[in-house]
């Protein structure tokens, strides 16, 4: 019963920290996974579309293949989400001209009108799409990092070159990971992307 008890506690104060929308990954990758050069259109909820390419095991944006990519995974319900779209939306302001942010909603079937409200009342003016193929993409890209744990949103990824990168991870000092997990302060983002914008390639550092 203690051990019952303090594990409970664990995922209690974990969810606090970090996120909401909780799912476990059991190596259930069952989707048709994207071939090297395959294309996927996305339609932003404003109208706005874009095309990103299979490249190099992730995904840069046709005709914008040098800008880093940020892969915003997350849900119109989640309260951190909420918190953190105005802040998002300054973090690609401040760097749009090398730099590009993209929301995919997930774990919810909401309509365009309320993704746009989410985004209108929330301050989250970045390309976020609602299409049924974010779903794919999702797989995908938790399949490309292989991250095998509790996936929880919001959920970020950051590409260059079509390279997943290696970011700080906030909920444990020194230590590097291929996502960000939770809410994470975009103080500690803009200075990861102000290394990854500084390499020469897309290595991951």
């Amino acid at each position: 019963m203690k051990i019952k008890f303090l594990f409970l506690s664990a995922l209690v104060i974990l969810g606090a920290f970090s996120g909401c929308a909780e799912e476990k990954v059991v190596n259930d990758f069952e989707f048709k996974e994207f071939e090297e050069g395959e294309q996927i259109t996305l339609q932003s909820v404003m109208d706005k579309q874009l095309v990103l390419v299979r490249q190099n095991g992730g995904f840069v944006i046709l005709n914008d293949e040098k800008k880093v990519l940020m892969v915003d995974i997350f849900g119109t319900f989640c309260a951190p989400c909420k918190e953190e779209a105005p802040h998002l939306t300054q973090l690609w302001r401040k760097n749009a001209d090398k730099f590009t942010l993209i929301g995919l909603t997930h774990f919810e079937s909401v309509s365009d009108d309320e993704v746009r409200n989410f985004a209108n009342n929330y301050g989250a003016f970045y390309f976020i799409s609602n299409q049924k193929q974010n779903e794919r993409l999702v797989k995908q890209i938790l399949k490309d990092i292989n991250y095998q744990n509790m996936e929880q949103l919001p959920f970020k990824v950051v590409l260059k070159n079509g390279v997943y990168q290696s970011v700080q991870d906030f909920w444990s000092k020194g230590k590097r990971v291929k996502f960000y997990l939770g809410k994470v302060p975009t103080s500690l983002m803009q200075e990861d992307l102000k290394g990854i914008l500084g390499q020469k390639n897309g290595t991951a550092n």
